[in-house]
């Protein structure tokens, strides 16, 4: 059954694929299906059948040659299988396409394949060998979801995990080439249905074609129905027949009928974009941007990484519901997302180490909320698990007394650092200025500098934390400031090793350089930035608290471990009132609050005006202590909606992202 537009399945993990491996006379071993009894790819030339069933038969080497456009051309698959059709088109589009083209892949799986097996099964290609290694190093856990992977510079996959009718119900996108396959419609017939047809066709770009090895009759009629042209084409090998086809007029997208208000606004050009604010929020929008051609300037008082981002240490974590809910599934998108960004951005993992992270459960309360998250989350253990005391105490390096939640993926990072290094991307112009106010104008947005200059720019992204909203277009976003405060600490020699990032009431992380950094306070409405003493006894005694065999090894070691002793570093973070962040276009409060009034005295009369908002003006903000997992996602968010491209989360959690929902909550709630 299809998801709700506003619904989303269960946050779980997959089953994985199970193979068996079969070689047929002069053919190659290839990976069989146990489940649906049923081949990958062909036995006597796998990737031939590639290539004339999708590629030629989509027109794609003409296709790509006359590429012009300066968003991606996007390609949907029904079935990752081993990725073989995915490498194959991206090498198609290596050898035709003009050097300013891009190539963003989105395809569906349902039982993806191990690591080991998918490497298996691309290794008898050896000319698709580098490319496959890039699969292979980015390969995803097995979770439902959207899972963004980074193949080449000018080419991007968005693996959709989970049922393909249910994945393509959820996509934000729109498609302009079909690769229609999976296993037979006899093995697989829960694929084949007429909710698959019906939603490539409402996420289908005008003269999107479509290609599939089959001329089943469900597929035929299915097509038809759904509004594409198909055609017979001579088949692969042994099959003598195979469908192509197009649709001239793709349905209309219903899924804004209930939510008119987020619709997307209509894209616009982006060849200059201003992003104000330089810490991890800004800095990563910059980096996206400018991956995909666009020139940005990076506006930031101070420079990179001065506010809530420029600590020299930093935790990569999240905290998950026990109860499904929005929030959660963002910042696990986030955290998965963070480790394939930074493992691309810096394999040698000189700004970040994946240590992993320990959530321990100190008192009955915690340690029942994580026994219901894990009932209530079947995710690999890969991402999520729950741990003994003396588990823990492993792992940690040194005595807990608690069990806890283990997320491996988490660990920790260089804030600052990679701050710096994401502003010193090629195609960054970094500055030093303070912007005091925007106006709209011809180009698109003028911005006024405290020093009198003006700066002019296509579009603009806000992403300056607690101060997003001092500009007029911004003001109505509720914001609130949040004050924290970390301690530094010079270990002696000798002292206790601490192995994993230590969570509960604070957290502290394992030292770098010699220096062991914990924390932090949490102070609601406060912006003062000078370093307190009572806070560093407060990170003390929480500390003491979490790891008291860890304390009195330090102090056994000659630590300092007196508030007046401990360096430290205030910063204040901005926070939601729902604790969400804000990513997306802002929108114009005046014409909400017209055109949709009536919410405030019928919540189910939801008229079919879409969204206004301020055109090119966007945010990322709001992302409190976890920025780490959730600034980095966002900007690829921004950035993909910036440059007309799929979107890298479902669009319910987009939805939950967009900086209009306070104002439709306090319309139907009459404030």
């Amino acid at each position: 059954m299809t998801a709700a537009p506003d619904a989303l399945p269960p946050l779980s993990g997959l089953e994985r694929a199970n193979l068996a491996w079969r070689r047929e006379e002069g053919g190659e071993e290839a990976p069989h299906s146990t489940a649906f009894d049923d081949v990958y790819f062909s036995r006597h030339d796998g990737r031939a059948e590639t290539e004339h069933v999708f590629l030629a038969a989509n027109d794609l080497p003409r296709r790509f040659r006359e590429w012009r456009e300066s968003r991606p051309f996007v390609i949907g698959e029904t079935g990752f299988g081993t990725g073989l059709n995915m490498l194959c088109a991206w090498a198609c589009f290596a050898a035709h396409a003009p050097p300013a083209a891009r190539l963003h892949l989105v395809s569906t799986e349902k039982f993806p394949l191990r690591r080991d097996d998918l490497a298996r099964a691309l290794s008898a290609w050896p000319d698709l060998a580098e490319r496959a290694a890039r699969l292979v190093a980015q390969w995803p856990e097995a979770v439902a979801g959207v899972h963004r992977l980074w193949l080449a510079d000018r080419v991007t996959l968005d693996l959709h995990l989970g049922d393909t009718v249910e994945r393509l119900a959820l996509l934000d996108g729109r498609v302009d080439a079909w690769f229609l396959d999976g296993f037979a419609p006899a093995k697989n017939p829960e694929m084949w249905r007429p909710e698959l047809f019906e939603a490539m066709a409402a996420r289908s770009r005008p003269g999107a074609t479509l290609a599939t090895f089959t001329c089943a009759g469900v597929v035929k009629r299915g097509l038809a129905a759904a509004g594409f042209a198909w055609r017979k084409v001579p088949g692969f090998g042994r099959k003598r027949e195979m469908l192509t086809g197009e649709i001239i007029e793709p349905a209309a997208d219903r899924r804004r009928e209930r939510t008119p208000w987020f619709s997307a606004p209509a894209p616009r050009r982006a060849r200059h974009v201003a992003v104000i604010g330089a810490g991890i929020a800004g800095a990563s929008s910059a980096a996206a941007l400018v991956r995909r051609g666009v020139r940005v300037t990076l506006i930031d008082r101070e420079g990179p990484g001065s506010g809530g981002s420029g600590n020299a240490q930093g935790a990569l974590y999240v905290k998950l519901a026990a109860d499904t809910n929005f929030q959660s599934r963002v910042y696990l998108a986030g955290l998965l997302h963070s480790r394939r960004w930074l493992e691309v951005l810096d394999p040698a993992r000189e700004l970040w180490a994946p240590c992993g992270v320990l959530q321990l459960a100190t008192h009955e309360k915690e340690q029942a909320r994580q026994a219901r998250f894990l009932a209530h989350h079947p995710l690999p253990e890969g991402v999520v698990r729950g741990v003994t005391a003396g588990e823990a105490s492993r792992l940690a390096g040194t005595a807990i007394a608690h069990g806890g939640l283990e997320y491996p993926q988490a660990g920790w990072v260089r804030p600052a650092a990679l701050c710096a290094r994401l502003a010193a991307t090629p195609g960054v112009e970094l500055r030093r200025a303070e912007v005091v106010g925007m106006t709209p104008d011809e180009q698109g947005w003028s911005l006024a500098l405290a020093d009198g200059e003006c700066l002019s720019a296509d579009q603009v992204v806000v992403a300056n934390a607690a101060l997003a909203n001092r500009f007029a277009p911004t003001a109505r976003l509720p914001l609130q400031p949040v004050r924290g405060q970390v301690s530094r600490l010079a270990l002696p020699r000798g002292g206790p090793a601490l192995e994993r990032v230590i969570c509960a009431g604070g957290y502290v992380s394992p030292p770098l350089d010699g220096v062991l950094t914990f924390g932090a306070t949490f102070a609601p409405r406060e912006t003062d930035t000078e370093v307190r003493e009572a806070d560093h006894a407060a990170n003390l005694a929480e500390l003491a608290a979490i790891l008291p065999a860890f304390v009195a090894a330090l102090r056994e070691a000659g630590a300092e471990l007196e508030p007046g002793q401990l360096e430290g570093r205030a910063a204040v973070r901005a926070a939601s009132p729902d604790k969400s962040p804000y990513a997306g276009p802002l929108p114009d409060a005046e014409a909400w609050q017209a055109d949709y009034a009536g919410l405030a005295r019928d919540a189910t009369r939801v008229p079919d005006t879409p969204g206004r908002h301020h055109g090119g003006l966007w945010i990322s903000a709001a992302h409190g202590s976890r920025g780490l997992a959730s600034a980095p996602l966002c900007a690829e968010l921004l950035a993909s909606r910036i440059c007309d491209e799929p979107l890298p989360l479902e669009q319910p959690l987009v939805d939950h992202l967009h900086p209009g929902r306070r104002l439709i909550r306090d319309l139907i709630r009459g404030k």
